[in-house]
């Protein structure tokens, strides 16, 4: 039988093809404008540096996407730092991240088809670094063990962790906004009694009660 979201995506697909809208812009409202990327030498809508400076002002957690080596054993693990993290949906369990479509590393994740989610606590900001540079061995020296659903690694010592499998990929600009269903997460309180590791204005912080 069809849940409530396949029915959904079947109803969208279906005023698509008949050339109907699928959402009506409120009364009073503008047509929406269509999205899409700006084409060379057009002016972009808003300025970058602008714009990174006034989204730099939402502080967020920061995450190690991993993603289990191959199974002919070619190369190692995957992974990359990502503070686009967030949980998305309880019932079914559903969480987010977004990684640019120019990503090197999101292809093997794409092909393993599994992730794990290592939330990183205040004290690891050079693991942090360690994972946000390219074309280097970014586990090298870093202590792991499998997932227990979908082996992709855990870290040692971090907050807390969320085994994946690939649910849905969506296009989001210069973006893709990956949907993970999670299979198995688990947390560690004395990794977490410091913390988590904020990333703010380009810099690391950690959290303080008021």
């Amino acid at each position: 039988m069809m849940g409530h979201a396949g029915m959904a995506a079947a109803a969208v697909r279906y005023l698509r093809s008949t050339g109907a809208t699928t959402a009506a812009p409120a009364p009073g409202t503008a047509p929406r404008r269509p999205l899409r990327a700006v084409r060379d030498g057009e002016r972009a809508p808003c300025d970058p540096a602008a714009f990174r400076a006034a989204l730099g002002h939402f502080a967020s957690g920061v995450t190690v996407i991993t993603a289990p080596a191959p199974a002919e054993g070619a190369t190692g693990p995957a992974g990359f730092a990502c503070q686009s993290f967030a949980s998305l949906s309880l019932d079914p369990p559903l969480v987010t991240f977004m990684v640019a479509r120019t990503s090197t590393t999101w292809p093997r994740i794409a092909r393993a088809g599994v992730f794990c989610v290592n939330v990183l606590g205040a004290g690891q900001g050079a693991l942090c670094r360690a994972f946000a540079v390219s074309g280097a061995d970014k586990f090298a020296g870093v202590r792991h063990t499998p997932a227990p659903v979908t082996g992709a690694p855990r870290l040692d010592a971090v907050p807390a962790w969320i085994d994946c499998t690939v649910h849905a990929v969506h296009t989001g600009g210069d973006h893709l906004v990956v949907v993970g269903r999670v299979e198995a997460l688990g947390t560690d309180a004395t990794a977490a009694a410091d913390g988590p590791l904020l990333f703010h204005r380009g810099a690391f912080g950690t959290f303080r009660e008021a």
